[in-house]
């Protein structure tokens, strides 16, 4: 929602956090835990293609657990719509995180935006059911003639239905690659099923949102008043940034601690997270003289 001076960004909160920081805490899962939630995201991701929407950028970062254990699919900022595709009936725009991108994207052809997430879905199963990626390599030329080649092998603890179903999924051919209804159909997919339920008429209801700011209107704290919020969407909130540059719409705030004393933040900016923190972990373990840690740091290690 947003106003002539505020933006406001309402979200769902889920408290479960990443599916990524299960994976990265308790490693990998047993076959009907990471089933279950593999079930989830097929079911949403066909959900979403059937309403012409591609996401485009599916990794365990972006699939998220509410207190249920219910799995969201999140961060559809690189998401395509039907509309987008081109007179090929194709999407043209690479895009995605390496590790979990289908060859059709990286060869610049175009591709088709349902059977490149399924590739996606694929790689997270295996993450889910091995505890690491099916295709890594720190030459990204490797990596993309790996996942070109589909070369991957299974871990031994694997039953043979779930390397079938991955082998079927993870098709360097996007035109022999095994579809959501055949997946819906498969042997070890199956196992525990529930066909989902969603609600289509479900509304927003903006009465509470109201109430929030005639509240805080009727609060000691005063500021400017001005007129009630309006509702809008992603599309309006980016339109409304210059050269679709949302820095704009925050403030930057600069600390200094001391002449002297230099404070350096690590964040990843893009790429895959598993790699982060490898690399997080070694440059912790070299600075170990330099690094300040909270006592719940090291009681976390011990």
């Amino acid at each position: 929602m947003g106003s002539k001076t505020k933006i406001f960004i309402v979200m769902e909160f889920v408290t479960g956090g990443e599916l990524f920081d299960k994976i990265v805490n308790n490693g990998r899962m047993r076959e009907d835990e990471a089933r279950s939630y593999f079930q989830q995201l097929i079911n949403a991701v066909d959900y979403c293609h059937s309403r012409g929407v591609y996401h485009r950028d599916l990794k365990p970062e972006n699939l998220l657990l509410d207190m249920c254990g219910n799995l969201k699919v999140s961060d559809f900022g690189l998401s395509a719509l039907s509309q987008q595709v081109r007179d090929d009936g194709l999407l043209h725009t690479t895009c995605g995180t390496p590790n979990y991108v289908a060859p059709e994207v990286l060869n610049d052809r175009g591709y088709d935006g349902a059977t490149a997430d399924l590739w996606s879905c694929g790689v997270i199963l295996f993450v889910l059911l091995a505890g690491y990626l099916p295709f890594e390599d720190s030459n990204l030329m490797n990596l993309y003639k790996k996942i070109s080649m589909a070369e991957f092998t299974c871990p031994p603890w694997l039953s043979f239905n779930a390397m079938k179903l991955l082998s079927r999924i993870l098709d360097p051919s996007p035109i022999t690659r095994i579809t959501i209804a055949e997946i819906l159909e498969d042997e070890w997919f199956k196992k525990g099923y529930k066909v989902p339920v969603f609600d289509e008429k479900y509304e927003a209801n903006l009465d509470d949102v109201e109430a929030v700011f005639k509240d805080s209107e009727e609060s000691h704290v005063t500021e400017k008043r001005e007129e009630q919020p309006a509702p809008m969407n992603a599309f309006e909130l980016i339109s409304m940034s210059s050269g679709l540059n949302l820095g704009n719409l925050f403030e930057e705030q600069v600390f200094q601690v001391a002449p002297s004393l230099h404070m350096v933040e690590v964040r990843k900016a893009k790429g895959d997270t598993l790699e982060f923190h490898k690399f997080y972990k070694k440059l912790s373990n070299s600075l170990k003289d330099v690094v300040w840690k909270s006592e719940e740091d090291m009681h976390g290690q011990q």
